[in-house]
């Protein structure tokens, strides 16, 4: 299994961060690494509401009050994982932002391709796979800014987590699949899969503006990209809602609003939120 002793020589280096992403010319404005933290979704959000600007990223190495969506909360051992937030504010109409979330999967699914090599798929909405196990997921939350409306996107990657560490057994880490696939000595750097998360979500969400900028551009690419990486369409699923029922079928689309389209005997109903389970 994964050494755990590993994980000491991975510390997220701010420098490094700073050296590569921050410019006059780049998204990313500020970067802030943290020994541990409650929430950095909520840090960053409580930042934002006092006038921190657009493009600010807080990281943690150790995060004992994460939140997933519908209440859950996401804690792992210090050094084993990435905890990231970001603040983002997109010129893109604030009805189409419940894409954000999705946006922020494909920028964490590239980031583990390249710099696991392993193949992450995406489950909607929030959820990063690999070989059908969850290794990240990511919650976006609207706050208000002196500057208008933003939203915090906070993304949690399990890297060096042990089976023994895991919160689920239907979760797992980049160093166990890579330990399953024989590639235990496969080198894991938690700031250069910070790095090029980073840099993948500023191409998406740079492209995301172009595209709504433009009156007439096709914008259907970033949707393509998603619904060829995304693992739940064209599966089975149960969708469970928050008044307590669910609905089963096969999952066919994701929509231009980038709702989840789902059919069975009764026809095609659309999602924009729900818990989906994926049946075997």
């Amino acid at each position: 299994m994964p050494d755990p002793a590993a994980r000491a020589d991975d510390p997220i280096e701010r420098a490094t961060l700073l050296a590569e992403l921050v410019d006059v010319e780049s998204l990313w404005s500020a970067i802030d690494v943290v020994d541990e933290t409650g929430s950095t979704n909520a840090d960053l959000a409580a930042a934002a509401r006092a006038g921190a600007p657009a493009g600010s990223v807080l990281l943690a190495d150790h995060q004992s009050a994460g939140r997933g969506r519908l209440g859950r909360t996401w804690t792992a051992p210090p050094g084993t994982s990435i905890a990231m937030s970001v603040l983002v504010r997109p010129a893109v109409p604030a009805d189409r932002w419940t894409w954000l979330p999705l946006l922020a999967g494909l920028a964490v699914s590239d980031g583990i391709r390249q710099e696991a090599d392993l193949p992450a798929d995406l489950k909607w909405p929030n959820d990063v796979l690999v070989l059908g196990r969850k290794v990240s997921g990511i919650l976006a939350e609207r706050v208000e800014t002196p500057d208008g409306p933003a939203v915090v996107i906070g993304m949690g990657l399990n890297v060096h987590l042990t089976t023994e560490q895991l919160p689920v057994p239907t979760a797992t880490s980049l160093a166990i699949v890579l330990d399953e696939l024989g590639l235990g000595a496969f080198p894991l750097h938690r700031t250069s899969i910070v790095s090029t998360t980073l840099r993948s979500l500023e191409r998406i969400l740079a492209r995301w503006e172009e595209v709504a900028a433009v009156p007439g551009l096709n914008g259907d690419g970033l949707a393509l990209a998603y619904r060829e990486r995304c693992a739940t369409i064209g599966r089975e699923v149960r969708v469970d809602l928050s008044d307590g029922t669910s609905v089963v079928g096969v999952a066919v689309d994701v929509d231009g609003s980038g709702r989840l389209v789902v059919e069975n005997a009764d026809g095609r109903r659309t999602f924009g939120a729900g818990d989906v389970v994926h049946l075997r």
